[in-house]
């Protein structure tokens, strides 16, 4: 006999991740693996109420909702009885009790705690690019980037990159590999936007150890040997020297936030020399 699935609608009129996460939660405490889950998002229109409760009345799903504007709200509460569905308000109760503690009406915007703004789309932007242009990947794009970051591997390029970007700043990163050449396209671009990092010798040799234990590889892999770590180090450090215009962090014992505020400092003071320089 073939199980019928369960069907939850989850209806915001924000992103409804929050909303999502709740229903995910306690569905942990149910062992039924045929649950079958439906976002709707960002439901602002009384016409997209009506037409999901009608989608959910023809699968006869549980509907569950978070909408922050009242009439919408009443309204997707109204159709569901009518359709005879089955429906849980995730906030208007809590709404309710709010208002009547602090003695004040809620705004109904939705989404508020997550205001679309030019700086949200702006870092969201940068966290694309960063994800698509991680390790070397699309070299194309490296003009393009706010920052790149060049060393070898293990030198905290990626969640540096990461970081940065979250910060708004579109971040490429380029790793070093002893013998090849980086692509050209690196030193086709505004040299002082390239930012070489490196990390002390022992301290590399201890991480890669640890990483190669982890993926469960031989100790004596190369990887990880003190020597070829040493000649890695030593072609980076060849390749910094022929471009005097990176600044060199060196990464040693330090926590992400700290290397990236050391980074974001020489930024800054480089862009604000670049602005006096032009106005000058």
């Amino acid at each position: 006999m073939v199980a019928v699935p369960h069907n939850v609608f989850i209806v915001s009129d924000a992103t409804g991740e929050t909303a999502e996460k709740t229903v995910r939660a306690a569905l942990l405490q149910f062992q039924l693996p045929m649950v079958q889950l439906r976002l709707y998002s960002r439901v602002r229109e009384p016409d997209e109420i009506r037409a999901i409760v009608e989608r959910a009345r023809e699968q006869s799903a549980l509907v569950v909702y978070t909408m922050a504007n009242a009439d919408n709200r009443e309204l997707l509460r109204h159709l569901s009885e009518d359709k005879g569905l089955e429906s849980v308000d995730l906030v208007g109760a809590l709404l309710a009790k709010l208002s009547g503690f602090l003695g004040a009406q809620p705004t109904g915007v939705p989404g508020a705690q997550h205001a679309v703004t030019e700086e949200y789309y702006r870092r969201i932007e940068a966290v694309e690019f960063t994800v698509k242009n991680d390790d070397g990947r699309e070299p194309r794009n490296l003009p393009k980037a706010d920052l790149v970051l060049v060393g070898v591997s293990r030198t905290s390029k990626t969640p540096l990159s990461t970081f940065l970007a979250q910060k708004g700043l579109k971040v490429a990163n380029v790793p070093l590999v002893l013998g090849i050449q980086p692509p050209p396209e690196l030193f086709q671009m505004d040299q002082h936007r390239v930012f070489g990092l490196t990390i002390q010798l022992d301290a590399l040799v201890q991480i890669r150890q640890a990483r190669l234990k982890h993926l469960g590889m031989p100790a004596d892999t190369s990887y990880g040997l003190r020597d070829h770590v040493r000649e890695e180090l030593a072609f980076a450090h060849e390749v910094f020297r022929g471009h005097p215009e990176w600044p060199i962090v060196d990464v040693t014992n330090k926590a992400i936030e700290e290397t990236a505020a050391d980074i974001l400092r020489i930024k800054k003071d480089r862009d604000r020399a670049r602005l006096a320089a032009e106005i000058s």
